[in-house]
């Protein structure tokens, strides 16, 4: 898979037609007539493309990410179905390949992922392991532009327009190196997708995995997607997807063509948006490291809770989890939102905007346990819980003082001297009593 990438000739070229070729092996580049091979090394990882040379767009995906970190720090792992989560009660983070095939997928509950696949192995998430490998992946990125827009720990867009004269080659070849260097020093494969948008290069980055590099051109990206599911543009989930598929609405191309105000009334403010990618257009920029836009942490417990000192005693942990990555971004954030799921898998969400943006703890642990206390109780039992800040700004205007509290400010500076002794001597050293005997599974964002 994901080891030849010759695209079509586009209509009305000759058999003998000139091509511009790379070779991901030898890194050959000239222009050649269509063909399967590399003429210097034989390799059938050759990419042929009227536009590759001219194309600057990249999506840069990483196959599988967590469970090939897992593979490359135990090669007994290597032929083995692999999944990355949070033990039995848990959910899927990722899967390897091989337990792809036997219908394994991210975000599904692990007691599906084991009957599907009964002999996978299973390991609990190494988070900090993942960040450092995908903060090493994102270093070797910057190298080739300062134009790179992370969507995630192992994904990210790259505009590479302007750097020929600096690396001495288009585009496509600089990427194809880049390939190389992260498989040989973080020891992952990488999959790529070039074409002249954003939306055109992440559907592309998809075509080939794992180990893929696929072009998608300009002057072909409406006739590409014509025929492609409406699933397969951002933006459009599940539930959008089956509303414009009742209203006839299947295909790319029989999105692009129709009514803009039924597909407003069918996808709300999306629509305009939506059915320009449908037809291959896509205006947005590539944005260098690009704020977060929130943050949050949370558990999926081994045994369903219904218990309220439990519940509370989990949230002020991730609370306290999520106050130290405010922190050491030196961010705050106007808005605390508390996420539960239930034993059958129902999803809720509540949210409170505060006066003033926060990064203490114990704001967030406050104004989360109100919500919480809301939806506790009657015999509800609960599978997850998480909390997270949206909104976020600089630290200009955070925690003020509060006349209507003044026992406030001696509460943060206790908080500040907690933070400092973890700091020095590890986050365990000081834990509230509230926190103690806890069974869990962080599957942390």
């Amino acid at each position: 898979m994901g080891t030849q990438a010759v695209s079509v000739a586009l209509p009305g070229s000759g058999a003998m037609a000139q091509r511009d070729t790379l070779c991901r092996d030898c890194g050959l580049t000239a222009s050649l007539p269509i063909r399967e091979t590399c003429p210097d090394c034989g390799s059938h990882r050759i990419i042929q493309h009227p536009e590759l040379a001219r194309l600057s767009l990249a999506h840069i995906d990483c196959d599988a990410f967590y469970a090939s970190i897992e593979k490359r720090d135990n090669p007994d792992l290597l032929h083995k179905p692999v999944i990355v989560g949070g033990g039995k009660r848990g959910v899927v983070a990722t899967a390897c390949y091989v337990a792809r095939i036997n219908g394994v997928r991210s975000a599904m509950p692990m007691f599906k992922a084991l009957a599907l696949c009964p002999d996978a192995v299973v390991i609990k998430p190494r988070m900090q392991v993942y960040r450092d490998a995908g903060m090493r992946i994102r270093t070797l990125m910057r190298e080739l532009t300062p134009l790179v827009e992370p969507l995630s720990i192992d994904e990210a867009f790259l505009d590479m327009t302007g750097t020929e004269r600096l690396h001495g080659k288009h585009p496509a070849a600089s990427l194809a190196d880049l390939a190389h260097r992260v498989k040989r020093d973080i020891g992952v494969t990488i999959s790529i997708g070039l074409a002249a948008n954003k939306s055109m290069a992440k559907i592309a980055s998809d075509q080939d995995k794992p180990n893929g590099f696929h072009i998608i051109g300009g002057d072909e990206a409406a006739a590409w997607l014509a025929e492609k599911p409406v699933s397969i543009l951002y933006g459009a989930g599940k539930a959008l997807v089956r509303k414009l598929n009742d209203n006839g609405l299947r295909t790319c191309g029989e999105l692009a063509a129709a009514d803009a105000r039924t597909v407003m009334m069918l996808a709300g403010e999306i629509g305009p948006r939506l059915q320009e990618r449908a037809a291959g257009i896509d205006h947005r920029k590539v944005i260098p490291d690009e704020a977060a836009k929130s943050i949050s942490s949370e558990t999926t417990f081994d045994v369903d809770i219904e218990d309220r000192e439990r519940l509370l005693a989990w949230l002020l942990t991730l609370s306290e989890k999520v106050s130290s990555r405010l922190k050491q971004k030196e961010l705050a954030g106007k808005r605390v939102v508390l996420k539960l799921k239930t034993a059958d898998f129902k999803l809720i969400t509540r949210s409170v905007t505060l006066m003033a943006p926060t990064r203490m703890s114990e704001q967030i642990f406050s104004h989360g346990s109100t919500l919480l206390e809301k939806e506790i109780g009657r015999g509800k039992r609960w599978r997850l819980i998480g909390i997270g800040v949206e909104t976020l700004t600089d630290l200009e205007g955070a925690d003020p003082p509060d006349l209507a509290d003044p026992d406030r400010d001696r509460r943060h500076r206790l908080e500040q001297a907690m933070d400092k002794v973890r700091d020095r001597h590890g986050g365990d050293k000081i834990i509230k009593g509230r926190r103690l005997g806890l069974d869990g599974d962080e599957t942390g964002k």
